[in-house]
C-alpha cells in the first residue's frame, strides 16, 4: 500500500514482542553442522536489530555482496508465495478486522485451499 513495510512493522505490536524478547529469545537453529540465531528477514528500509537480518550497505566486497544476493534470494522465497496468494485470495489484500489468532488459521486455510 502507501506505506512501506517497515514502517508498518516498526508500529507493530510484533515489533514490540520482538523487542521484548518475547519470541525466540536465545532460541537457535542448526543448518547442516552451523547453530544459528532465528531472525528475520528484511530489506534496506528495516532497523538494524539483533533478531533482525537487513542487507549490507554501501561500497561492498566481494562477500558482502554475496551476503546480499543470498539475502534477497532468502527474502524473495518467503514474498513470492505471499504475493501468489493475496493475488489469489483478494480478502487478504485489505484490512483484517480478524483477531491476532484467527489471522494465522485465514493464512494457513489459504495455502491449503490454493494448494
Amino acid at each position: 500500500g502507501k506505506v512501506h513495510d517497515a514502517r508498518v512493522f516498526r508500529n507493530s505490536g510484533l515489533f514490540r514482542q520482538l523487542q521484548e524478547g518475547i519470541y525466540f529469545p536465545d532460541q537457535k537453529i542448526t543448518v547442516g553442522n552451523v547453530e544459528m540465531p532465528i531472525v528475520i528477514l528484511g530489506d534496506p528500509a528495516y532497523p538494524i536489530m539483533p533478531w533482525l537480518m537487513k542487507p549490507y550497505m554501501g561500497a561492498l566486497d566481494s562477500s558482502k555482496e554475496l551476503f546480499n544476493y543470498r539475502l534477497s534470494k532468502s527474502r524473495m522465497v518467503v514474498e513470492c508465495p505471499f504475493g501468489r496468494l493475496k493475488g489469489h485470495w483478494e480478502s487478504l489484500l485489505t484490512r483484517s478486522d480478524l483477531s491476532k489468532t484467527n489471522i494465522p488459521i485465514v493464512v494457513a486455510a489459504c495455502c491449503v485451499l490454493h494448494n
